[in-house]
């Protein structure tokens, strides 16, 4: 948890700057295995910065903010979301679960934030956690008996599965035509049914649920790549890019556990 005292208020400090010439882009990455204290000096570096980008991760990640006294959840969304002045991106490399993002969107405007919907933005090629990828993980986890690897079972692994193997489906799908987004959720369901026969999903009622979210996250959804991009070559704009979990967590440079 960070606290400060002032929201959106820009820092003087004797250190080295954060952001030492226009359009330079910071990165905020764990060495260790997570629970560094990342989200302090992401929330330290937030205030200084125009654009907050969440870069891989999903909503297992997490921290609080308290600003004036009012404590914000932050587990999907990134660190710059209660400030008023800053854009905050959920970048193609997270994979995000659309329900449970809104309910924290929620949780927090109740909180008191407000004028966020044109400083969010979500990258049409985030991959989306649907919940037969969180009732999976469970299975997986259960598997592996005493070698389990302490998971959160909210189905980031398997989402991060259906990326790498093109079974995934991402925010664009949601925001094109809804009868092929329809089409393809069944066919990755049954997908996972023939591999995991106890899972217990109506997906009918699934996908009448994203159905229910496609124009409240339609104006958010977008190209973030290229928006980033433009922001860099303007040179004007202070980014800084917010990592979750851990380096020694990374599939390629961290232990793999198997």
């Amino acid at each position: 948890m960070s606290s400060r005292s002032t929201e959106g208020k820009r820092r003087d400090s004797a250190c080295v700057h954060p952001f030492p010439s226009p359009s330079m882009v910071s990165i905020v990455l764990g060495a260790q295995w997570g629970d560094e204290g990342k989200g302090k000096l992401v929330d330290l570096l937030a205030s200084e910065a125009d654009v907050v980008c969440r870069c891989q991760g999903g909503n297992n990640a997490g921290h609080s903010v308290v600003v004036d006294g009012v404590e914000y959840d932050f587990h999907m969304l990134p660190s710059g979301f209660h400030l008023q002045n800053c854009v905050n991106i959920i970048g193609n490399g997270c994979v995000v679960n659309l329900p449970e993002l809104r309910e924290e969107i929620q949780k927090n405007e109740s909180r008191g934030i407000t004028n966020w919907s044109n400083r969010l933005l979500i990258s049409d090629r985030a991959h989306l956690v649907f919940d037969f990828h969180k009732q999976s993980d469970g299975f997986i986890e259960r598997g592996r008996g005493k070698s389990s690897l302490g998971t959160t079972k909210k189905g980031i692994g398997p989402t991060y599965s259906s990326k790498a193997t093109r079974n995934g489906i991402r925010a664009g799908d949601l925001v094109g035509d809804f009868s092929m987004f329809s089409d393809k959720l069944r066919n990755i369901y049954n997908y996972y049914k023939l591999t995991f026969p106890d899972l217990d999903i109506d997906i009918e009622k699934t996908i009448e649920q994203f159905k229910q979210l496609v124009e409240y996250f339609r104006p958010m959804i977008i190209d973030t790549i290229a928006y980033l991009n433009q922001a860099i070559i303007d040179g004007s704009k202070k980014i800084l890019v917010e990592g979750a979990n851990a380096t020694m967590l990374d599939i390629d440079f961290g232990k793999f556990i198997n």
